[in-house]
């Protein structure tokens, strides 16, 4: 299961020592979790005895995530307040889905800058109205999502799938694996039945295997507008409709295709 991620890892200079030494807070904070949900007190002898890390660990990496949270928040004021990190996905999403940024066949509109609706301008205001327009299409643009020119916008990528940064890429990879197997994992311990099912298929050509990664992607691109659309309207209507209290769900719907040769008895070669 680790494997993939282990030869990234190598890839990118991460070595084990220093992959193990940062494993070492996922397990305390997996610790805290387990105790909280029963109930327990989150000791250092019980999260120590939990998870397997030495005290003394435990009250060292304790005390350098408070220092890092304290220092999170140090910053000086600008006069352009950060973007939230979701709030370019929905921009995104909004262009895909509304259908007064899409055409006859549902592709998403080149839109004019400036203008009322459909423009990037007004697609903007509809996300957020305390982040100006100049600054999110700064931010899309940088990610290589959408291009302009001096009065269009126009959207280059399918989704919300930064094409620079080697951090968006990860950010993506994290939260999608996070997710992926959170589900699996909750469905594993039968504490709930989400959607986590696979095709496989084996002793197929190279022709074939494109073929079939053909196939999914356009059935992806079909499940990706509905589901889309269903989330833009439930995002509304919560948001005109229930509190923030009430509003404390979120939701990945996801899609993976994946291929490559296999050892004599149909195994993925270790």
């Amino acid at each position: 299961m680790f494997k993939p991620l282990a030869r990234l890892l190598l890839r990118h200079g991460v070595a084990y020592p220093a992959f193990a030494q940062s494993l070492k807070q996922v397990f305390l904070e997996a610790a805290r979790d387990e105790l909280r949900a029963t109930g327990q007190k989150q000791t250092d002898s019980a999260v120590s005895l939990l998870s397997g890390v030495h005290r003394r660990d435990v009250r060292t990496l304790a005390a350098a995530g408070a220092q890092s949270r304290a220092g999170a928040g140090d910053g000086e004021g600008s006069a352009e307040p950060d973007l939230p990190k979701n709030l370019s996905s929905q921009v995104v999403a909004r262009w895909l889905s509304d259908p007064a940024y899409l055409d006859a066949e549902d592709r998403p509109l080149a839109l004019p800058r400036y203008g009322a609706a459909p423009s990037f301008d007004a697609l903007s205001s509809a996300v957020s109205s305390d982040i100006r327009a100049r600054a999110l299409l700064a931010e899309l643009e940088r990610l290589g999502i959408v291009a302009r020119t001096d009065s269009m916008v126009r959207l280059l990528a399918p989704g919300f799938v930064p094409r620079q940064g080697f951090a968006e890429t990860m950010e993506l990879l994290r939260d999608n694996l996070h997710d992926h197997a959170a589900a699996a994992s909750d469905n594993a311990d039968g504490k709930s039945n989400y959607l986590e099912q696979s095709v496989f298929v084996d002793q197929l050509t190279t022709e074939s295997a494109d073929q079939l990664h053909a196939v999914a992607a356009r059935v992806w691109r079909q499940a990706f507008r509905t589901v889309m659309r269903e989330a833009q309207a439930r995002f509304d209507h919560d948001q005109q409709h229930a509190t923030a209290e009430q509003r404390v769900h979120r939701a990945r719907f996801g899609s993976y295709f994946y291929a490559q040769q296999t050892d004599d008895d149909g195994r993925p070669p270790l």
